[in-house]
């Protein structure tokens, strides 16, 4: 299993910074802005209320109850508190649906550019992660032929995310009919749609849910979703999942054998941010909004750049082939993506992450939920070392 490469580059930036040296961080998920003061409010509130202990496994009955009502109201589908587990962020359900499912030779369907944990959780569990490249031909979205032709005897599970990290995509109701309908002649294979971004659409767009599209699969499906993008809640580490209650009642038993609940204060925070006040988070969707075309209009003065414009998250997947084959200004030959990164990092001091951690070469991931001032100047910064490229003779070979 290797170490997540957004985890890595948070330590090296981490470590560059503490060492002196300015580095713009366009790298990680996560919100630069702080969780919604009437969040906070109502997690002291709890707290002083002596909200403190332990939780049950499943998580807080009126959290659950929330998160149903939610999944009623937004998917309409049959969902309550049964079908509703929290945990300690996303990330814990998915590996805990891993590894309450899979067994050694269980194939997981994972297509790419995908989220850098999929293929190593899975692994974990003894499962062989199928990658299905998905390039920008296909809108980098799994097409019903490109899943057809994945499924096999041993296929466990397909991992669908939409919004999608890295590349923005969101599939329209159209594909994910047309994947359920492929899924529909499959029986043995389950789904997990990792809907985590699915209030941060941008132009109108929004990201319906596979199960919504095909009901009839949530008795196959969990669905995976928490608060941290959509309310800045990070720290805070509250996921939730919803699916059919035998798996995830498999899921409460190993919670309780593991992290015994999330934090019962995170399960307070969580409630006020489902059942308060939204304006927070159309607020934050305009701001991301405003960041993405902003990154968008300075990079398109890049020479040689191809940047994918997201429909969702706060991601921009940049094309770098035709950078490739160059030799830097420093004397070092960028014949990967990887090497590109590098190359912005150490002469550009901007952190940037490599497609081939999200599966799909040659591409960058730039974050736009840093601040504004590291948008600006990490997008101009990142339009000159382009330029400084582009003057440098072809390598030989390439």
């Amino acid at each position: 299993m290797k170490p997540s490469a957004s985890i890595v580059a948070k330590k090296i930036v981490a470590d560059l910074q503490a060492a002196g040296q300015q580095v713009i961080d366009l790298t990680i998920g996560e919100p630069d802005i702080a969780t919604p003061a009437h969040i906070i409010d109502g997690a002291l509130d709890a707290m002083r209320a002596g909200d403190t202990h332990y939780t049950a496994s499943a998580g807080q009955p009126a959290l659950r109850r929330a998160i149903a009502e939610t999944v009623q109201r937004e998917k309409g589908l049959p969902c309550g508190p049964d079908n509703i587990v929290v945990g300690c962020g996303a990330k814990q359900l998915i590996y805990e649906a891993f590894a309450a499912t899979l067994n050694p030779g269980d194939e997981v369907i994972i297509p790419a550019p995908y989220w850098v944990s999929y293929p190593d959780i899975a692994t974990l569990h003894g499962g062989s992660p199928v990658i299905v490249a998905c390039g920008p031909d296909v809108g980098f979205k799994l097409t019903a032929a490109m899943l057809e032709a994945a499924i096999t005897p041993r296929t466990r599970w397909l991992v669908l995310n939409s919004p999608n990290n890295p590349t923005g995509a969101v599939y329209s109701r159209q594909e994910l009919s047309e994947l359920a309908e492929v899924l529909h002649r499959h029986p043995h294979v389950w789904v997990m749609t990792d809907e985590i971004y699915e209030h941060l659409c941008y132009d109108g767009a929004r990201a319906p849910s596979l199960v919504e599209v095909a009901p009839l699969l949530f008795e196959r499906a969990l669905i995976i979703n928490g608060t941290s993008k959509a309310y800045a809640m990070t720290g805070w580490r509250i996921g939730y999942a919803a699916g059919p209650k035998p798996l995830i009642d498999v899921i409460v038993k190993m919670i309780g054998q593991s992290t015994t609940c999330a934090s019962s204060v995170g399960q307070a925070a969580a409630l006020v941010a489902l059942t308060g006040d939204q304006t927070c988070v159309s607020e934050a969707k305009a701001m991301y909004q405003a960041r993405r075309d902003r990154m968008l209009e300075i990079l398109s003065d890049a020479p040689g750049l191809d940047p994918y414009s997201p429909s969702g998250a706060f991601y921009i997947y940049v094309g770098v082939s035709a950078l490739l084959g160059r030799t830097s200004p420093g004397g070092k030959r960028i014949e990967t993506d990887l090497d590109f990164s590098l190359y912005l990092l150490e002469e550009a001091r901007v952190a940037v992450l490599d497609g081939g951690a999200y599966g799909l070469s040659p591409y960058l991931r730039l974050s736009f939920a840093a601040s504004p001032d590291a948008v600006e100047a990490g997008s101009r910064a990142i339009v000159t070392a382009c330029r400084a490229l582009v003057e440098q003779p072809v390598a030989a070979g390439i």
